[in-house]
């Protein structure tokens, strides 16, 4: 049971936890903010498409 103490109390003590959560954060931020792009991209797109096919419906 010490050596598991001495374990967690190296990796407390350590940079490697901090920077683990850094790397975390920053992982989570950008695909939060690649998932935003991606459904903007979508909704235009889809917009896009629809006023096409309501001209294209229009010319019969």
């Amino acid at each position: 049971m010490k050596s598991l103490a001495k374990k967690v109390h190296r990796f407390l003590v350590s940079e490697d936890g901090p920077t683990a959560v850094e790397y975390a954060v920053m992982l989570a931020l950008i695909v939060i903010v690649c998932l935003t792009a991606i459904s903007s991209i979508g909704t235009k797109a889809n917009t896009t498409f629809s006023n096409i096919a309501a001209e294209l419906g229009k010319g019969k």
